[in-house]
């Protein structure tokens, strides 16, 4: 949901394919394919400001080397998404939660909805992500302490960091120049989208 009193424009960038992209994109752009057997629509989009997706994809790969599980770390990515209301990426690590790293589906529909997580352990991860980013940093000291309690460490405070500056890329991109939600991710379309 915008809750900005402007209404918000649109860059209108072109999705990129690795025949028409600047060539500084070309080899992440190959890359990705490779990885995933097509090219989402958000990395081609990105990919018309090289530096952008080369930004996107190294802070990508720094938020994998976390200690955090890929599960916890799928669950991160659709709180952040969530809070910064980007469907596209809601849909798209909703996805990768429950079909590639198996995340229960009723884990990955709480954190899409803002409600409370049915893993007291996750919960609170996912309670202290929120906070970071709907308090752009700031967080309160019973979200800290639960988060603790929980058996995170402070360390892992600030590696849930690393997948706000990834999301806030993405998420912020969406917002500046929206792309079509790609066929892979339309199952887990947001209520919003599917209307």
């Amino acid at each position: 949901m915008n809750n900005n009193t402007v209404s918000p424009a649109s860059l209108e960038l072109p999705v990129r394919s690795i025949n028409d992209a600047p060539a500084a994109s070309r080899d992440a752009i190959a890359a990705v394919q490779k990885a995933f057997g097509f090219v989402p629509n958000l990395i081609g989009a990105i990919a018309n400001v090289p530096a952008g997706l080369h930004a996107y994809l190294a802070a990508s790969s720094a938020f994998e080397k976390t200690s955090f599980s890929p599960a916890e770390q799928q669950l991160i990515l659709i709180a952040i998404s969530s809070v910064n209301d980007c469907g596209y990426c809601v849909a798209a690590h909703s996805l990768v939660a429950k079909a590639m790293v198996k995340v229960d589906p009723a884990i990955v529909a709480a954190v899409r909805a803002g409600n409370p997580v049915p893993d007291a352990k996750l919960d609170a991860l996912i309670n202290l992500t929120r906070e970071i980013v709907a308090n752009r940093g700031y967080i309160s000291p019973e979200k800290l302490n639960a988060f603790i309690a929980a058996g995170y460490t402070r360390e892992q405070a600030v590696e849930i960091l690393l997948g706000v500056v990834q999301k806030i890329i993405s998420n912020y991109f969406i917002h500046l120049s929206p792309v079509a939600l790609d066929p892979a991710f339309r199952g887990e379309a947001t209520e919003q989208q599917a209307a």
